[in-house]
């Protein structure tokens, strides 16, 4: 399957006139005067008043049988008035009609001269309708009709063209008062007119006349191409998926033209690229195939090379401003922009472009950069440079296969793709059996099946994760089976935050008791090396949210977060060295006894025991004052005895402290905890315990001074510095102050308060 690529860019690679059996399209006709010949003067847009009055100027417009023009409203029923009759002017019309025949004949395909001669003016009121029918040569050359709906308020009316199987329906509407609507085809399509609805409309119809001798022009045929086309993707569609298959997921055919993102679509796309895509929109659904049209961006990064002249005698390049891009280190091709064939939105965001995936290979290979900048070398960097690419594509994939399609995107793409489906499965009634459910079903699994697992860090600072996320939709779906299996495999594998917790427990809830107890060991377990807060906040949740009853449950996941406990070197379980320690906090402590104290005192107690043997791991000041004095306030747990035990350690911890004598300093002198040894940090601590001097001056070198500077802020000394940069060299300039007995006091305060509440 392999040759897939390859096949379909030979066959496209045929396709080279471009055109349709149609076109289409709106253009601005700004003061416009249209006259008729015993009427008068005809005001646009056309209004309700004056249509009786034309219509009494106008005729039955007839039809034709073979040889026979007949009347009959049971076929045709419109009004006429004949071109000779018909008087158009105003300085920008002739430059309107020019640009309307030039877009006309390149929609169609042709090339040669034309023009235009107008036939007829036709009047649709209300309920005016012509049934299908084609049009005959009324002049010689004639290969086509183009029509004009001139600026009017009309609803219905639509023309319908057919040609070979294929169906097009246009609704010539004019919204804009300076703006006609256009249409053009081919005088052997099949075509008729809708009823008009409501109001009226106005339609100059001109016939489209090649100027010079030579064929008839004919749209395009490509039958042979469409059908080849047809046969390859329908191969490629119904081929089952393995995981051991290299066959594409997607087709990415680059387009010719540039176009702007205000540009996209298919209605817009020019020469060779609009006849590729008259391929391809009739048979990609035919073949069970998904086509889009987006903006393809390739963006390179890499070494610069000067691209000057090296002058040996100089020792360097002649012009160190120019440079060309060398090794490329960094490229990323992705998709985005996307547009459907019938201009319907898309929910698709960034996905990325494999190389196997572009058709032809090479299609790529010759692009000129849209962007390219280059920077200059530094000291810690060479020569650098970035250049972006950017084209249109049309992308295929079967229908299939469009969830492992959106996969490659990562979950930027699929979860809100995956919201998108919620939503609309919800609104349409949360039938369990509807395709939106399934769907959704689908591409959880795709989702699952690629979860990111590496590189993963918790940031407890943050909202809600993707994984939060994730599981609210599965919640929504009432999709049991993947939030079970999302939380085995994702959740206990601790790629979670601590703000998830109501979304994890709220999933867990729709599993049976014994399940959900199961699973939250599981997460517990598996979070506790990562995330001590994330598995903390998660069971105080549950606490909060289960009944009574069912707390006790929760004893397989309070007994593994207490048995998670760091501290004690015998237990710790090795760690990955590039991930950050977690840390204790106090409201992990609270956590912590909030929950266990509720389940299991005997538990509560252990892991109070814990807390207070590893100080180094939990300090007291940091995270178990705190932690303890939050609990005592707690209505909840404060009277547990593993509470009562963190108060008395924090009680008589804080009164040792109360109990030691503070006084501000009576003279200069200060504490010497400088840990260097060299000259000037010895001079340095002469000076800190002398108990006479204030201030104290170094002059030396920039390194020497940010080297005390920095020693004695290490140390915390009481010192103020300053640089004074008069002379060289500079000069720090160090005062003492009484910055330790003010961190003491301080102490003190927090002390007495603390103490306060602790002692009841």
């Amino acid at each position: 399957m392999v040759s897939i690529v390859s096949r379909l860019a030979e066959v496209l690679g045929t396709v080279r006139r471009p055109g349709d059996f149609y076109a289409f399209g709106a253009i601005e006709i700004p003061a416009l005067r249209l006259g008729v010949d015993g009427f008068g003067v005809v005001a646009l847009p056309l209004l309700p008043a004056p249509v009786k009055q034309l219509i009494a100027a106008a005729e039955r417009a007839p039809y034709g049988r073979g040889a026979d023009t007949l009347v009959d409203t049971g076929v045709r029923r419109t009004w006429q008035i004949g071109a000779e009759r018909v008087r158009i002017g105003g300085k920008h019309w002739a430059r309107a009609l020019e640009a309307m025949v030039a877009r006309a004949a390149e929609g169609l395909g042709v090339s040669e001269p034309i023009v235009a001669k107008l036939y007829k003016l036709l009047i649709y009121d209300q309920g005016s309708f012509f049934v299908s029918h084609r049009d005959t040569e009324k002049s010689p050359g004639m290969f086509a009709t183009l029509i004009v709906v001139l600026p009017s308020d009309s609803t219905g009316g639509e023309l319908v063209i057919r040609h070979k199987g294929r169906e097009v329906s246009l609704a010539l509407r004019c919204d804009e008062p300076s703006e006609a609507v256009f249409a053009a085809f081919y005088a052997d399509c099949l075509h008729e007119v809708l009823p008009v609805t409501s109001g009226c409309r106005l339609t100059l119809v001109y016939n489209l006349l090649r100027k010079g001798k030579g064929p008839t022009p004919e749209p395009p045929d490509y039958q042979v191409e469409q059908h080849d086309v047809l046969a390859l993707l329908r191969e490629w569609a119904v081929a089952a998926p393995s995981p051991d298959d290299d066959a594409p997921k997607k087709l990415v055919y680059p387009l010719e033209h540039t176009y702007t993102a205000a540009e996209l679509g298919f209605d817009k796309l020019k020469g060779v690229d609009a006849a590729v895509a008259s391929v391809l929109v009739p048979v990609a659904s035919q073949a069970g195939c998904d086509l889009h049209l987006a903006q393809l961006s390739v963006e390179e990064s890499g070494i610069a090379e000067y691209a000057g002249d090296f002058h040996p005698r100089r020792g360097r390049w002649s012009d160190e401003e120019e440079f060309e891009a060398g090794e490329i280190c960094d490229r990323s091709v992705r998709l985005s922009e996307w547009r459907a064939p019938d201009g319907a939105p898309s929910a698709l965001g960034e996905i990325p472009l494999e190389d196997e995936e572009i058709c032809p290979p090479d299609a790529l290979a010759e692009m000129d950069p849209d962007e390219e900048h280059f920077h200059e070398a530094t000291g810690n960097e060479g020569a650098s440079f970035e250049r972006t690419y950017r084209r249109a594509a049309l992308v295929l994939w079967p229908c299939q296969h469009m969830f492992a399609v959106l996969n490659q995107g990562g979950l930027s793409v699929t979860l809100p793709y995956l919201e998108d489906l919620t939503e609309r499965w919800i609104a349409s009634g949360k039938d369990r059996q509807s395709l939106l459910r399934q769907q959704a079903h689908q591409l959880v699994g795709y989702m699952l099946s690629a979860w990111p697992t590496q590189e993963w860090y918790p940031k407890d600072d943050k909202g809600p994760s993707e994984a939060a996320r994730m599981l609210t939709l599965l919640t929504r779906l009432a999709d049991t089976e993947h939030i079970d299996a999302f939380a085995d495999t994702v959740i206990a594998g601790g790629r979670h935050e601590k703000g998830d917790s109501e979304a994890i427990l709220a999933a867990l809830l729709l599993l049976s008791g014994d399940r959900m107890a199961v699973l939250l060991r599981g997460i517990v377990a598996g979070t506790a090396a990562i995330s001590f807060s994330a598995c903390g906040a998660l069971l105080a949740h549950a606490v909060k949210t289960l009944p009574a009853e069912r707390l006790a449950s929760l004893a397989g996941a309070a007994t593994a977060l207490v048995a998670s406990l760091p501290g004690d070197p015998s237990r710790a379980a090795p760690r990955d060295p590039w991930r950050r320690d977690p840390g204790m906090s106090s409201s992990f402590v609270v956590d912590l006894f909030n929950t266990v104290g509720r389940v299991n005192e005997e538990l509560a107690l252990r892991a109070a025991d814990h807390v207070l043997a590893w100080p180094k791991t939990y300090g007291l000041d940091k995270v178990v004052v705190p932690g303890t004095r939050q609990l005592i306030e707690s209505v909840m747990i404060g009277d547990t005895t593993a509470v009562q035990r963190l108060r008395i350690a924090c009680r008589d911890h804080l009164r040792a402290r109360v109990a030691e004598p503070l006084e501000a300093p009576g003279d200069w002198s200060r504490a010497n905890d400088l840990a260097c040894g060299c000259s000037h940090c010895v001079d340095l601590g002469r000076f800190l315990v002398a108990p006479g001097r204030k201030i104290w001056t170094l002059k030396a070198a920039e390194g020497a001074r940010r080297h005390v500077e920095e020693t004695f802020r290490k140390a915390r000394c009481d010192l103020d510095a300053v640089t004074d940069r008069r002379g060289r060299p500079y000069s720090l300039v160090c005062t003492k102050n009484q910055a330790s007995y003010d961190r003491r006091m301080k102490q003190r305060q927090q002390d007495l308060e603390n103490l306060a509440v602790l002692d009841g």
